[in-house]
C-alpha cells in the first residue's frame, strides 16, 4: 500500500525466484529471478533496445518488469498490507489474472480476473488474515491440480506457507525475507494443468470401447448357432462377460474423465 511496503514486498518476491534456471520441467524456460526470456524480450522490445540473454538482466530491469508487469497489473499500491503481497506473489508466480482470480474466490465476487472496484472494496472490508489463508487455500488447490506438482510440489508448498505467514507479518509491520528451495520459483501456469488422458466423448474413451463391445457382441452372434456342447457354451458366456466389461469400463472411464476435468477447470478458476 505505500512505497515502502512494495520494496518489501519485492524483496520477498524475488527471495522465492531465486537466480538463473532452466528446468526442463519448468513451462517458463530460462528465467532470471522469475522474468523469463519471454517477457525481457518483450520489455526490450518495448523499449527498442536489442535483445539479449534474460541471465544478463539488470537489477534495474527486474524492478522496472516486476512494477508494470505485475504490481500495477494487480492494483499493488491499492490493496491492504499482507493482501498487496500475497497476490503479488501469485502474480509473479502464475500470472496476475490467475492471482486476482484466487483473491476474487476468496472474497466471494465475481473471478474474472480483473481488479477494479468491487474486488478493492471486498478486499478493504475483508479480515486480512482470514483472506490471505483463503487467498493461499486457493492458491495450493490450483498448484495441486498442475501437470508438474510432482516436481516442483515441495518447493511451491514452502514458498505458499512463507507467504501465508510472511503476509501476516507484514500486517504486524515486520517483514523478513525470507529463505526458500530454490524450485520454488518454477512457474505455475493455468495452460500447463493436468487433463484427462483422453477428451471427454473422444474415441480412446467411449467410441473405442464400443466398437470392441459391437465386435465381441458379434461374434458372439457368429458362434450361437454352434453352441450346445460345454466348449461353445463356454466361449459364449466369456464373450457375453467380456462385451460387458469392456462396456461398462467405457462408462466408468467417461465417468472418471468428466469429474477430473471439472476439478481442473475449478483450479484455474473457470468454475465460480
Amino acid at each position: 500500500m505505500t512505497a515502502s511496503n512494495y520494496d518489501a514486498a519485492l524483496k520477498r518476491v524475488l527471495a522465492h525466484e531465486g537466480g538463473y534456471a532452466n528446468h526442463p520441467a519448468d513451462p517458463g524456460g530460462a528465467t532470471m529471478k522469475g522474468v523469463t526470456q519471454r517477457v525481457y524480450d518483450a520489455y526490450r522490445d518495448r523499449h527498442g533496445m536489442e535483445r539479449k540473454a534474460v541471465r544478463g538482466i539488470s537489477a534495474a530491469e527486474i524492478a522496472a518488469i516486476y512494477r508494470t508487469q505485475y504490481a500495477d497489473k494487480i492494483a499493488f499500491d491499492k490493496l491492504p498490507t499482507g493482501i498487496d503481497y500475497v497476490v503479488f506473489d501469485g502474480a509473479a508466480n502464475s500470472g496476475p489474472a490467475q492471482s486476482v482470480k484466487w483473491l476474487q474466490r476468496a472474497l466471494g465476487v465475481t473471478a474474472d480476473g480483473i481488479i477494479g472496484n468491487v474486488t478493492l472494496s471486498a478486499a478493504a472490508k475483508a479480515p486480512a488474515a482470514m483472506l490471505i489463508d483463503n487467498i493461499c487455500e486457493q492458491r495450493m488447490r490450483f498448484l495441486k491440480a498442475l501437470k508438474t506438482w510432482k516436481t516442483f510440489g515441495k518447493g511451491w508448498s514452502a514458498r505458499v506457507s512463507e507467504v501465508r505467514s510472511g503476509a501476516k507479518r507484514m500486517i504486524g509491520g515486520t517483514s523478513p525475507v525470507p529463505s526458500v528451495s530454490t524450485e520454488s520459483g518454477a512457474k505455475a501456469s493455468a495452460s500447463d494443468v493436468a487433463a484427462p488422458a483422453a477428451p471427454i466423448g473422444g474415441p480412446t474413451a467411449g467410441a473405442a470401447s464400443g466398437a470392441v463391445a459391437v465386435a465381441l457382441e458379434t461374434a458372439r452372434q457368429q458362434i450361437e448357432p454352434y453352441a450346445g456342447t460345454s466348449t461353445v457354451n463356454m466361449i459364449l458366456v466369456g464373450l457375453t462377460i467380456l462385451a460387458t466389461a469392456i462396456a461398462v469400463g467405457g462408462v466408468v472411464y467417461g465417468l472418471y474423465a468428466k469429474a477430473k476435468a471439472a476439478k481442473a477447470k475449478a483450479a484455474v478458476g473457470s468454475v465460480t
